[in-house]
């Protein structure tokens, strides 16, 4: 019984893939569970997060495979985005072939690590099909109004023509050519999530107890839904300067209109159209125009982490209660996303406006009490609760009270009203380059924005281009962007902006759920969702708690709004595990501390790296990685595998008929650590996840039947151990339950057996004064007295001439016996 990793784990992921094991069925009468792990980019070669990632993902699926349901259990490759293009630059290489190269190479990885994925079902995002029916999905969103363009404010590097994501934008210069970024606007393309945006909040409810509340709670306040009040400023008349007349007012919103009379100033965005008309008009001295244009040019992310800055716009608006003049500014900490760009300061009741006031000696009037009365000279806002003052007939209410109370007076004079926010914004779904979704568009003279007609799709990228990060290619390829208008056959021109890459990790599970036969035909068949959906487990980082699982939900409920799906849910349970670290970081090539997967699985084998990664930490936690724990991993396999000699046939043919009472105490023993093992998985797979505890269970459970010489009690160790681990190590457990029992007779259905459990002694300490000096052996059964009796006689000189002033008995563990003397 030699352990030979290499040999044992050929030779049956060989026999895996010639019998196709891991295909679902397609029976839709059996119950199903659907197993899924966050798809990997193909970025070149996996790490040992995605080793985490899908091993955990695998034995979910192994483990319900075993227990006879119909499993679906898929991988697939999110293969287009910005990746692919730096590498075409830096290497000169196709992204196409850059793409599909690496999904050849890691795939071949993750077969090496027995991972027991369908096969049928794997497809890349990038795939002509795939994008086939994501532009049918885009045009269906367009057509039902959830789609739209318009003009927004993007980074743009001028030298190399090309608009940057965030994370191209290091330090505010391009992280190609080091030139500083501009901000500058240009038409894009948005997909309305913000009308679904009660429905994404109210619906967590149906996720609590199955999903972290961490990440409910991260999607909850991204959400981010407040109350309050809307109303208008209106400017002064006598300001220094005119403005056009459909400048004249502009919305605020508040989440405090408890403070309504405590409004000193009123701050815009750099990008409000009230301020955009007085640079482009020059209303404004130069030095302050250069000043507000310096602020364009900051994204609204960088602005988060600068000092605050403003610039009086000498403008005057009128409060609607008092009729006072409130000076406007422009602040570049008011984001022209939320609240209309526009907002209301009160600096004694908001540290924000506080700070922004005492920079540029700004008014600072106090309208709700502090529990010492009024502030003379503040040194921060007061944001808590009180009673209002200087707040005319609304004087002396609880500020709680308030709110309600001044909405009310704003409706009923409608000068306002009471209004729901949310900080979500719209999805803006457009990116201006190569390696991506084509959106299915095209511009007409005549027509306007027509979607391409649905027998014209996909609409494919050309390949014959070359990547220089100058630029999008696709705007000079004139053979593929000239085209017929679908609808009048004009002359037109296609859209070159691609998809973002969220969008196609917003589906996918969705996809996997079609059966393949279907693919050509369907993008989305609502006869088998009805069966596979929802996601029964889905496994995936923390980091991706809040876009990628917002998009996926939102696209499930636009999905079954369109009549793809009855789904509403994508994902029933959601596991996020933790990262794998090195020397107390995360592992990276910058720091020196990368592990790689193929090193392990070519010494060790791919159960030890499995069972590694499953044992070493909790999965939800981060995992430091341990080269001794390695170690000590495939020794306990190599042990466990080569123990199993000790099962003889004897033992087999008798282990089901086993009489518990004829065993003796070593036997028994080894019996219950088994069946203690055996719980445990059971509690791990549906509820705990804390694979950790069963692997150390497990081994607890070996030790014990090294201890005993019972064959019948050796096979039925091995018999229900093989199984627990079989998840975990499934090469060696197959090896294993093949030649020990015939794997066609292997059933996997074991009943815990209650009669193990029934312990003929219990084990108790015996504590003098708090301290330990004994134990003793009684039945489950004994009584206080009987107890107490035992634990005297077995305490000889610690109670001998003593007088016991106290006896406590914590039953089937301690006897504390307090004397004195």
């Amino acid at each position: 019984m030699d352990y030979n990793s290499k040999q044992v784990e050929q030779k049956w992921q060989k026999f895996w893939s010639e019998n196709k094991s891991f295909e679902p069925s397609d029976d839709q009468s059996k119950d199903k569970k659907y197993i899924l792990s966050m798809f990997p980019y193909p970025s070149g070669r996996i790490h040992m997060g995605h080793v985490r990632n899908y091993c955990l993902g695998d034995a979910f699926a192994r483990f319900f495979r075993k227990a006879d349901f119909n499993v679906l259990h898929p991988i697939g490759w999110d293969s287009f985005g910005m990746p692919a293009e730096n590498a075409a630059i830096k290497h000169k290489l196709h992204p196409k072939k850059w793409t599909y190269e690496n999904i050849d190479y890691m795939k071949d990885e993750l077969s090496a690590l027995g991972l027991s994925f369908s096969e049928t079902r794997e497809f890349a995002t990038s795939d002509e099909l795939y994008t086939k029916w994501e532009q049918e999905f885009i045009i269906k969103m367009y057509e039902a109004g959830l789609l739209y363009r318009k003009s927004t404010t993007v980074n743009w590097c001028e030298p190399c023509h090309t608009v940057l994501a965030n994370e191209q934008v290091e330090e505010g210069c391009c992280w190609r050519c080091d030139t500083p970024v501009e901000q500058k606007e240009m038409p894009g393309y948005y997909i309305g999530i913000t009308k679904y945006a009660q429905e994404l909040l109210d619906d967590l409810k149906s996720l609590e107890g199955e999903w972290p509340s961490q990440v409910l709670t991260m999607q909850e306040n991204w959400i981010g839904r407040s109350e309050g009040l809307e109303f208008k400023f209106e400017l002064s008349k006598d300001s220094k300067y005119k403005l056009d007349r459909h400048f004249t007012k502009y919305e605020v919103f508040t989440t405090r209109p408890d403070t309504i009379y405590g409004v000193s100033y009123s701050a815009l965005a750099p990008e409000h159209p009230i301020v955009k008309y007085i640079v482009d008009n020059k209303l404004l001295p130069d030095n302050k125009i250069k000043a507000i244009k310096d602020m364009q040019k900051v994204s609204e992310r960088d602005r988060a982490t600068q000092d605050k800055e403003g610039v009086s716009l000498e403008i005057d608006v009128m409060h609607p209660l008092t009729g006072e003049k409130i000076p406007v500014w422009v602040a570049n900490f008011v984001l022209a996303s939320y609240g209309g760009g526009a907002v209301m300061a009160v600096p004694a009741h908001d540290q924000r406006d506080f700070e922004f006031a005492t920079q540029y000696g700004l008014n600072i009037k106090q309208v709700i009490n502090t529990p010492e009365g009024e502030m003379t000279n503040p040194t921060e806002a007061y944001t808590g609760e009180g009673e209002l003052i200087n707040s005319e007939s609304f004087t002396g209410l609880k500020n709680t009270k308030a709110k309600k109370a001044i909405i009310y007076h704003f409706e009923q004079n409608s000068i306002g009203a009471k209004q729901v926010n949310f900080k979500l914004r719209d999805w803006g779904v457009s990116r201006q380059r190569y390696w991506g979704a084509p959106l299915p568009f095209v511009h007409c003279d005549d027509c306007g924005l027509v979607p391409e007609k649905s027998e014209n799709l996909p609409i494919a990228l050309p390949e014959d281009v070359e990547i220089t990060g100058e630029g999008n290619p696709l705007d000079t390829h004139e053979s593929w962007n000239k085209c017929a208008c679908p609808k009048c056959g004009k002359p037109a021109r296609r859209e070159t902006d691609t998809l973002d890459t969220f969008v196609q990790s917003s589906w996918y599970f969705l996809r996997y759920a079609t059966n393949p036969k279907k693919w050509n035909t369907e993008g989305i068949s609502k006869a088998d969702t009805d069966y596979w959906m929802d996601v029964d487990q889905y496994i995936g980082g923390i980091e991706h708690a809040i876009l990628h699982l917002l998009y996926a939900r939102f696209f499930t409920k636009v999905l079954n709004d369109l009549g793809y799906t009855n789904s509403r849910e994508p994902f029933k349970r959601l596991l996020t595990q933790g990262m794998v670290l090195k020397d107390g970081a995360k592992m990276s090539k910058s720091k020196g501390n990368v592990v790689d997967p193929d090193l392990i699985v070519e010494k060790y084998g791919a159960d030890t790296a499995r069972m590694f990664i499953l044992f070493a930490a909790p999965p939800t936690k981060e995992l430091e990685w341990n080269d001794s724990a390695v170690e000590g991993s495939f020794k306990f396999i190599k042990k466990f595998y080569e123990r199993a000699e000790n099962v003889t046939k004897a033992g087999v043919d008798t282990f089901k008929d086993i009489d518990h009472s004829s065993l003796d105490k070593v036997e028994k023993e080894a019996r219950r650590k088994v069946y203690e093992a055996l719980q445990k998985s059971n509690d791990v797979f549906n509820k705990t996840y804390a694979f950790n505890t069963l692997i150390a269970s497990s081994m607890e459970a070996m030790n014990a039947l090294q201890a005993q010489k019972n064959e019948a009690v050796w096979a039925e160790g091995y018999y229900i151990l093989t199984n627990i681990l079989e998840p975990v190590i499934p090469h060696a457990c197959w090896d294993l339950a093949n030649g020990l029992f015939g794997r066609e007779n292997f059933d996997s259905s074991i009943e815990v057996k209650e009669e193990v459990f029934q312990l003929d002694s219990v084990l108790i300490a015996i504590t003098i004064n708090g301290k330990k000096r004994g134990e003793i052996e009684v039945a489950p059964s004994a009584t206080k007295e009987e107890i107490l009796v035992v634990a005297k006689e077995n305490s000889g000189k610690w109670i001998d001439g003593k007088e016991i002033i106290k006896e406590i008995v914590v039953p089937n563990k301690l006897v504390n016996l307090v004397v004195k003397g």
